[in-house]
């Protein structure tokens, strides 16, 4: 049976603009429709005949997170296959359809037991459960072949890449990584990066300190994407951009940020969507157990003891909300947390309201951008 909805605004891929050319503050009303757990059609105007008005709300896609590494008590890196389907029902309340769990750097004989992990939790995720949930995307590794920019990860477990071990790790769990996260002096003649390319596999260039000048080949080898911009890189000067000055200028590259209000300073977000048409919100949640050494929630953002920020703790319902807060027009912000991250990953059915995507659907109040209402899978969330 196919359920039609309507609300006073709706967030279609590409939008409407403005007659300069601008995305206006709020899109104009429009429509839904689910069969199933896909959208049967979708468009502005007036809805089909017995459709439900939502009123003043506006309907977008879920949210897409290509880097979660946990959130409040669970930590991916440790979580059994409850604590996973805890923490996928915890993001889907909050909007967010799918994410990739993503895992640090580490000693690399943990790699392909974590990757056992998630498969299972991702098999178990895709019964019928609780309600709706977030789905799980293929796995992140952020590392270990990072450089001289680690942040938080351990400088001990960093290492240079090691393409056979690599090769082996991706034939062995075939399908279940789809981001890797590298430094261009970790991968010195590009060959992991051409692997992973060749896999199907996202790669994404980040913790680093390469010279600007030195990026430009790995773009040329597959890399697409710049992880959590200005955070773990050389900083952006104006005699010497890095890869920060790459991810702004470089039309091949979509940069990733952080919306959290700690990790960018709004000044510079407005500077990177100014330069860049495409860029991506990732959250890089982190769990802050009550435990010793472990990341702190402090101020939105989660900090080691010695004050390192370590990640954050606000999810991409929030982000949304502190870009719109900002300013920036409600589709783009959507579709920073939606299409763009979707599209990074080769998962064109999610992240828009399209025929024959995934009925991943959110209703948001166009005041704050906050999540007001969520279908994930065609199914509603109850609230």
């Amino acid at each position: 049976m196919t359920t039609v909805v309507r609300a006073d605004g709706i967030c279609l891929p590409g939008g409407a603009r403005g007659r300069n050319g601008d995305e206006p503050r709020r899109p104009g009303p429009g429509w839904v429709a689910v069969d199933g757990d896909r959208i049967a059609g979708a468009g502005t105007g007036d809805a089909p005949a017995g459709a439900t008005d939502l009123g003043p709300l506006v309907l977008a896609p879920a949210y897409v997170d290509l880097q979660v590494n946990g959130l409040g008590t669970v930590d991916l890196a440790s979580a059994d296959p409850a604590g996973v389907a805890d923490l996928a029902r915890e993001l889907g309340r909050r909007g967010i359809g799918a994410f990739c769990p993503t895992l640090t750097s580490r000693s690399v004989a943990e790699y392909g037991p974590w990757l056992d992990r998630i498969a299972q939790a991702r098999r178990a995720a895709a019964a019928p459960g609780d309600g709706p949930a977030a789905a799980l995307l293929g796995a992140h590794l952020e590392g270990p072949f990072l450089g001289a920019a680690p942040g938080a990860h351990d400088p001990a477990a960093l290492r240079t890449a090691d393409v056979p071990w690599l090769e082996g790790l991706l034939d062995a769990h075939a399908g279940e990584v789809a981001v890797v996260t590298l430094a261009p002096e970790a991968d010195p003649d590009q060959r992991a990066t051409r692997a992973l390319t060749a896999r199907g596999v996202t790669v994404a260039l980040g913790h680093s300190r390469a010279a600007f000048e030195s990026v430009a080949p790995y773009v040329g080898a597959g890399a697409t994407v710049v992880t959590h911009l200005f955070n773990g890189m050389g900083p952006l000067h104006h005699r010497a951009p890095g890869l920060a000055g790459a991810a702004l200028v470089d039309d091949r590259l979509v940069p990733t940020v952080i919306a959290d209000g700690v990790h960018v300073h709004p000044a510079v977000l407005s500077i990177v969507l100014a330069a860049k048409p495409r860029v991506a919100l990732v959250s890089d949640t982190v769990a802050t157990p009550a435990a010793p050494g472990a990341p702190r929630a402090v101020d939105g953002a989660a900090r080691l003891p010695d004050g390192t920020l370590a990640g954050a703790t606000v999810t991409l319902d929030r982000a949304v909300a502190t870009l719109y807060g900002l300013g920036v027009p409600l589709r783009r912000a959507v579709a920073m947390a939606s299409e763009v991250p979707a599209d990074l990953v080769g998962a064109p059915d999610r992240g828009r309201l399209a025929e024959g995507a995934r009925a991943d659907v959110v209703a948001v109040d166009p005041e704050d951008a906050r999540v007001r209402a969520v279908w994930l899978g065609g199914r509603a969330d109850g609230r």
